[in-house]
């Protein structure tokens, strides 16, 4: 939904000494509705179960550079969330790619390949686990940083990198906040290729990323996704390992596969499970998830039933969740 466009102009004087920038930001929002209850043996969740809409507002802009390509910003605020609002900048070179840079959560590299699978709604294990009892899962943590992709015959190829500083910035010099900690630097590179006329994509990854205690946990990631008709089916493998020998507490491997069924052009539904197997664990963690979802128009109903078994690698800890959303285009 766009809400208003709004001009601004930033004149040369106090804030800028020597420059006058103009530009068009669009102001974007949704109207979104939802129902979401919890239960299980750790159901006290951050938020109580109940009716919620959603916050999330963007502004977006975009302009044609001298030497024809594109240059696009968008800043995104969320109003329930202290510290989660995001900012990116792409620059699309056409067949040369496009480089991008988010300062809290950019999804660049292998961290995009972090759960591909189909799916009517969304991943299996979101909105399960708790702050005291978080869902454990293999993958190549987001963050800010640069991203680099580009189609070469064919191959979809995903550049990811941080220097691991934090993302809040001093507005009033512009200069880093140095009140956040700062990690090792993070790295990655994610592929992925469709062979057409099979109806198969394949994926795979790789990627360092750094750690406060001077370590690094190494990433891989695998997987498939085979479409026949209707029916897509996809199976797909994330292994962690810290590269600190002494310690095997993070190594982790998550097993992610699904099957959705698009019934017609209004109504799909998916069945989906993660399992993570975590060093040092004597059970895994088990996550379900039954979704559908159905466009009538300008609206579009998201359900989801989903469960959790051993959350956090945790014997006899359970989690569930049941949500409607309902989402009104206009």
């Amino acid at each position: 939904m766009n809400i208003k466009k709004i001009g601004l102009t930033a004149l040369a004087g106090s804030l800028v000494a020597t420059s006058a920038y103009a530009g068009a930001l669009t102001l974007n929002g949704g109207a979104k509705l939802s129902y979401t209850t919890y239960g299980g043996s750790i159901a006290t969740k951050d938020v109580a179960s109940g009716f919620a809409m959603d916050q999330e507002l963007s502004a977006t802009g975009s302009g044609e550079l001298d030497n024809g390509m594109t240059i696009s910003v968008t800043h995104g605020f969320r109003g329930y969330a202290t510290g989660s609002d995001t900012s990116s900048l792409t620059l699309d070179m056409g067949d040369m790619g496009s480089i991008s840079y988010n300062d809290t959560d950019g999804h660049y590299g292998l961290a995009a390949l972090e759960d591909k699978m189909p799916l009517a709604y969304e991943q299996a294990n979101d909105g399960l686990g708790t702050t005291a009892t978080v869902a454990n899962m293999a993958k190549m943590n987001s963050g800010q940083g640069f991203g680099y992709s580009v189609n070469v015959n064919g191959v979809s190829v995903g550049l990811g990198w941080s220097d691991g500083l934090g993302a809040v910035t001093d507005r009033t010099d512009g200069q880093q906040d140095t009140s956040v900690a700062s990690t090792n630097s993070s790295s990655s590179l994610a592929l992925q290729y469709t062979f057409e006329d099979l109806g198969l994509t394949v994926m795979a990854g790789t990627g360092e990323e750094g750690q406060a205690d001077g370590k690094e946990l190494d990433h891989t990631t695998v997987g498939a996704i085979y479409t026949y008709g209707p029916v897509s089916v996809g199976y797909q493998v994330n292994d962690e390992d810290d590269s600190d020998t002494t310690s095997t507490t993070t190594d982790m491997e998550t097993e992610i596969y699904s099957v959705a069924f698009n019934v017609n052009e209004n109504l799909s539904i998916s069945y989906g499970e993660h399992n993570t197997e975590k060093d040092g664990s004597t059970v895994d963690q088990e996550a379900k998830s039954l979704q559908a979802s159905y466009s009538m128009g300008g609206m579009t109903i998201n359900l989801k039933d989903s469960e959790m078994d051993n959350v956090g690698n945790s014997a006899n800890t359970t989690h569930e969740t049941t949500e409607i959303l309902v989402t009104f285009a206009f």
